[in-house]
């Protein structure tokens, strides 16, 4: 069984066998995760369909999602898991999450362009294809966009709300879901993604492979929540339009609903399961 641990506890080859994971996928595989990534980031709108983004299903969308790569890492290294960012414990730019033997730091202030670790351009291992201007190196500009990160605070009171998700299933709901992906109220997710900055301010944020650990963690977030309020379950139940529904198909799979994805457990666990 797969466990997830907190990067911060990793051990130096833990780290050097994801990283290495990381750079062989980059050189032998194209860029589908992050082409999906924008497609629907792109096309889920608050009016018109939605499912990776800004409905019910960003939870569950995002957590096959992360199977699929996290295989797609244990199809080069077995032994590889995902690892998730606490953001609530590791909040600085000087954390041992962006040193160069890890994730690598933020980005000069000329152009965010990451200087250091193995996903800086000097190294020539992690060119970004898939982009949304001509830049093609890692770009971050750690803390600079927004205010801290989210305290465990922020996130206790939003673990706090008993209903999944509620009409008109957007940006504009109320509930857990929202109040997690961060349209509404203290704004978790994603607040982190615009503190990192760089690509993972945009569409093609899969280039930078925080992303995974942020969205390990913001998944490890929902199952504490479900443990919490074991009585309430993801909504919406049926007949619900441009939304995935309890037991409907996300694409861009057929073969996964909401409903087969609520047991974590039956995948991977975390550290702290």
């Amino acid at each position: 069984m797969t466990v997830r641990k907190n990067q911060a506890n990793l051990t130096a080859d833990e780290k050097r066998r994801l990283v290495a994971a990381f750079v062989e996928l980059k050189r032998t595989g194209p860029d589908a995760f992050v082409t999906t990534h924008n497609a629907f980031i792109m096309g889920d709108t608050d009016s018109g369909e939605r499912t990776g983004h800004r409905s019910p299903s960003f939870l569950p969308w995002h957590r096959r999602f992360l199977l699929e790569f996290e295989q797609a890492l244990q199809s080069v290294d077995a032994s590889v898991a995902l690892p998730y960012w606490d953001w609530t414990s590791d909040r600085s730019p000087r954390s041992s999450l962006w040193a160069p033997d890890f994730l690598g730091g933020t980005g000069r202030g000329l152009d965010g362009r990451v200087m250091d670790g193995p996903f800086a351009a000097a190294t020539g291992s992690w060119p970004v294809n898939v982009r949304v201007d001509g830049r093609t190196y890692l770009r971050r500009a750690l803390g600079s966009s927004t205010r801290d990160l989210p305290t465990r605070a922020e996130v206790d009171s939003v673990l706090a709300m008993a209903t999944y998700d509620m009409a008109p299933w957007n940006s504009a709901s109320d509930g857990f879901r929202n109040h997690l992906e961060g349209w509404r109220g203290v704004n978790l997710h994603n607040r982190v993604h615009v503190w990192v900055g760089g690509q993972m301010a945009t569409g093609v944020s899969p280039n930078d492979p925080v992303f995974w650990l942020h969205h390990a963690f913001v998944d490890k977030l929902w199952a504490e929540w479900q443990r919490r309020h074991a009585g309430s379950g993801y909504l919406p139940l049926s007949g619900t339009p441009d939304v995935v529904d309890l037991r409907e198909t996300m694409k861009p799979w057929n073969d996964v609903r909401p409903v087969d994805l609520l047991d974590h457990t039956a995948h991977y666990t975390f550290d702290t399961d």
